[in-house]
């Protein structure tokens, strides 16, 4: 487990995280931004941008929705567009065409989902009400957040490790995915949704037969996207989609397209799409006991014991189970600390745990903003406790190659 990688593999992860770790930068930065904003003498102003409808007139189209959403509806599709590419290259040239190398990153993001959304329903099994629609809030890993405190603190930690850590959180989005589309869909209308295969199909023969006419790609990615929205189905899941169809190998002399979009791509997602969700989305005013009304609500006590506890004990039992009880070893590098912290690093859930937030309690209601401050707090929580951890194993780390 967690071997050392080949060169070529080496460089991809490098790339990636230096991308995801800008970008991570830069989400946390617009969280306390959004924070601040919300809570300032004239914070209303905040909640008046959220909620502003810019296009009134689309109501035909479904698209007189406000700022927020479509930071949530819109910019989002970017973000899944990227995760699409990125699992596609998993699983097509990636650590996941191997079933041995993918069987234990697999496990844990399973244990990693499965186990926070156990506690969450523990903690609301008496609650009542609608609290249950929160179940999976707390199983996803925000990937940028957690390798932004990597690329701070873990310098001198073996790539192996970051590499594992992105494995799982390819996993693990595909999870989320997957949970968003079947079990937070609205009132599916089919025939849109069927129709929506269309644009996409011609789009997957745009990109099969290597034409990268960014005219006719993005007009017909737009249509799959506006289909799948007004479908009732989260217009996010069409960048999943679209993503599929891009090839990622060489064939004959035409080149695997999914490397090149993956690079147009990513530092938009990073940098552009997914800081504007969060400066949207995690603005929660605290006047009026709102943190000590939110600290006393079983959905946000859920939320915070299932990404702190949930994530560490789905993770490190799933990846302590599977060298037990299979043939898989620890790398002779390593140690089970550094599993435990990166266990803790995985609690750290932000842009699609306050996703499906809002598809469970909707956007600026009071158990709304009461997820969004649990997401934060455990978000905190997660990365401070891994810090503590991974800081000790770096200097470890450090201290040996010197």
């Amino acid at each position: 487990m967690f071997p050392r990688l080949s060169q070529v593999e080496n460089r991809t992860v490098a790339e990636v995280l230096r991308a995801e770790s800008v970008g991570g930068g830069l989400l946390m930065l617009a969280a306390v931004v959004a924070m601040g904003w919300a809570n300032w003498p004239w914070g209303q102003s905040y909640e008046s941008v959220v909620g502003w409808v810019p296009w009134p007139g689309g109501r035909f189209l479904g698209l007189d929705i406000s700022v927020g959403r479509w930071a949530s509806d819109g910019l989002l599709a970017i973000f899944f567009f990227v995760v699409g590419l990125e699992l596609k290259r998993e699983f097509v040239a990636g650590d996941l065409r191997e079933p041995q190398r993918a069987a234990v990153p697999v496990v844990a993001a399973v244990g990693g989902m499965i186990v926070p959304a156990v506690v969450y329903v523990a903690f609301n099994l008496n609650t009542g009400g609608e609290a249950l629609r929160g179940w999976a809030i707390p199983m996803a890993t925000d990937i940028a957040f957690a390798l932004a405190v990597l690329a701070v603190i873990g310098s001198h930690l073996p790539t192996g490790l970051r590499a594992f850590l992105l494995t799982l959180a390819v996993v693990d989005d595909l999870l989320a995915i997957a949970v968003i589309a079947v079990f937070y869909a609205g009132n599916v209308d089919f025939a849109l949704l069927l129709s929506a295969l269309a644009p996409i199909a011609v789009f997957g023969l745009l990109v099969q037969i290597r034409r990268t006419w960014w005219w006719a790609l993005l007009p017909l990615a737009l249509a799959a996207w506006l289909l799948v929205h007004a479908s009732g189905v989260h217009a996010t899941i069409a960048g999943v989609l679209l993503a599929l169809t891009v090839p990622v190998l060489k064939r004959d002399t035409l080149p695997g397209l999914a490397d090149r979009f993956e690079h147009v791509w990513r530092p938009i997602s990073a940098a552009v799409a997914v800081p504007l969700f969060a400066l949207f989305a995690a603005g929660v005013p605290l006047r009026g006991g709102q943190l000590v009304d939110a600290m006393t609500d079983p959905v946000a006590l859920g939320v915070i014991a299932g990404l702190v506890m949930g994530k560490l004990v789905g993770v490190f039992g799933s990846t302590f189970a599977m060298a037990k009880l299979t043939r898989a070893t620890l790398d002779e590098n390593l140690s089970w600390w550094d599993v435990l912290g990166l266990a803790l690093l995985t609690g750290i859930g932000f842009t699609v745990s306050l996703l499906i937030g809002d598809l469970a309690f909707g956007a600026g209601t009071e158990r709304g903003e009461h997820v969004t401050l649990a997401v934060l707090v455990a978000s905190l929580l997660a990365a401070c406790t891994a810090s503590v951890v991974l800081r000790l194993r770096n200097a470890a780390y450090r201290r040996a190659e010197t």
